[in-house]
């Protein structure tokens, strides 16, 4: 009975060290750092997705994001989720969610408090409601915006119109 206690002790173990730790970071920016990505003449689809901890529908469709960060990871398609909560919520809010949720697209906190400084430069139409998603290929001069909650079909369907 104590070497089938030490073997079940051992693999145990073993698995443990295996498993690779939760290691997802959140980068905080402020709107000129994304806005320099938004220039970068770059030959990437970059599929990005304006959320927060406590908005449903942007909950609901955050696994869709994420399926499409797996598919498409080897291609040039990038998937970044850009959290509007509040900085002050990064450590308790957003990383716990984040870690509880096993989140592996790249992960970044929108520090800036007043939406009216930068919503209307994301896109005119964009009232800031969330969830709301953006997608672009600057090489390919592609643009399209999305208030609202994606769709999985939807978002297949997008990347697959726009991604080189």
């Amino acid at each position: 009975m104590m070497k089938l206690k030490l073997f079940a002790f051992a693999l145990l173990l073993s698995l443990a060290a295996t498993k690779p730790a939760w290691s997802q970071e959140v980068e905080v920016i402020k709107y000129q750092d994304f806005e320099k990505l938004r220039q970068l003449p770059h030959d990437t689809l970059y599929v990005v997705n304006f959320w927060a901890t406590w908005c449903g529908p942007c909950v609901k469709e955050l696994p869709y994001f994420e399926t499409a960060h797996k598919q498409y990871k080897d291609q040039p398609v990038k998937v970044l989720l850009v959290s509007m909560d509040a900085v002050q919520d990064l450590e308790k809010r957003v990383k716990t969610f984040a870690k509880k949720r096993g989140l592996q697209s790249e992960l970044l906190l929108l520090d800036e408090p007043d939406g009216n400084t930068f919503i209307d430069k994301v896109d005119p139409k964009w009232t800031g409601a969330i969830p709301a998603t953006i997608m672009f290929n600057n090489k390919r001069n592609t643009y399209y915006f999305l208030e609202g909650e994606m769709k999985q079909e939807q978002l297949e369907q997008l990347i697959q119109q726009y991604k080189p």
